[in-house]
């Protein structure tokens, strides 16, 4: 049923998820058997070509994972991924790895992200050696200083450590690294999530701009949901490893109880447009354990015993708007 409402959005698509679904064992041991979690839990969304598609939920709910079984970095125990029409399960390593040109990502932690031994001028041509890219002396100069203009830092720190620059001028080089193959798609996990807020705001802006001079498309994964709202063209929602409910718009409104809470969690900096926000009861359920319907039923002030019994599937509520949910507000 989510296919069948998934065929329904614009097939204009770079990316398309089906039934993704990445499962965790527990070790066991003299007193405890082996359980296991679903991460992601067939996740099915679709990534149209040229936009920003945000994912947001709370911390544990699978949006590291998409993001890392989205580019094929971990490999999912069901369900598949087609990028440009090509199931990524279909590739022998050779082909993904020349595949992997078209798709990057930006981690969140900038200070971890770097060799800490690489001088910056290494690390941004490392891509070219991992894909076997020879590039003469003269080319590989303007390579680096084409990249190193392109995201705003001064062609003077290519000689420089990553200790040496500051987060933020860390997340740049991240960014830098990411287009020097020429991509179409970036997986952003949660770029901003480390740094200071007027650094925030000139990354974004950065990301803005990249995506227009190169037409570029995003997978944007952050919890930070004024920022999702300002810089996503379509906001995909997640819960304890299941899509919820995928907005067409940042300014949609939220008809799954869950999405609807999450999105009334923000607030606007201006003592005119106050809020009264009702706090979730209940408690989450355990990953290893889950409930047999909606995952979301215990805390849900519209569940009905239906909710309790049987998992609500995908389906579209409008156009392009997609909602699991037996009680939609």
């Amino acid at each position: 049923m989510a296919d069948e409402a998934q065929a329904q959005l614009p097939s204009d698509n770079l990316v398309a998820v089906r039934d993704l679904t990445r499962e965790y064992k527990s070790s066991g041991g003299l007193f405890s058997t082996v359980r296991s979690m679903r991460a992601v839990n067939e996740v099915s969304l679709d990534v149209p070509r040229g936009k920003v598609t945000g994912v947001v939920g709370e911390s544990g709910c699978g949006k590291s994972t998409l993001a890392r079984l989205v580019l094929r970095l971990i490999a999912p125990t069901a369900g598949r991924v087609m990028f440009n029409d090509t199931d990524l399960a279909s590739l022998a390593p050779a082909q993904l790895r020349k595949l992997r040109r078209s798709m990057q990502m930006v981690f969140q932690d900038p200070y971890s992200a770097i060799d800490p031994r690489y001088t910056i001028r290494r690390a941004l041509l490392e891509p070219f050696e991992v894909q076997g890219v020879a590039l003469g002396k003269g080319e590989q100069e303007d390579r680096l200083l084409a990249l190193i203009s392109k995201v705003g830092l001064s062609p003077r720190m290519t000689e420089s450590y990553p200790h040496q620059l500051s987060g933020g001028q860390k997340q740049r080089v991240g960014i830098a690294r990411a287009l020097a193959l020429s991509p179409s798609f970036l997986v952003l996990d949660e770029p901003t999530a480390s740094l200071d807020v007027s650094i925030q705001a000139q990354i974004i802006g950065l990301l803005e701009a990249l995506k227009q001079e190169l037409g570029l498309t995003y997978l944007f994964i952050s919890h930070d949901l004024s920022l999702v709202r300002y810089f996503c063209d379509r906001i995909v929602v997640m819960y304890l490893g299941r899509v919820v409910e995928i907005l067409p718009g940042a300014r949609a409104e939220a008809c799954h109880h869950y999405a609807r809470t999450l999105m009334d969690s923000h607030f606007v900096p201006d003592p005119r447009h106050r809020k009264a926000v009702t706090p979730l009861v209940g408690e989450i359920p355990s990953p290893f354990n889950l409930p047999p319907g909606c995952a979301f039923a215990e805390r849900c002030p519209a569940a009905s015993p239906l909710c309790r019994r049987e998992r609500p599937l995908l389906s579209e509520h409008a156009t392009g708007h997609l909602v699991a949910c037996h009680h939609p507000a």
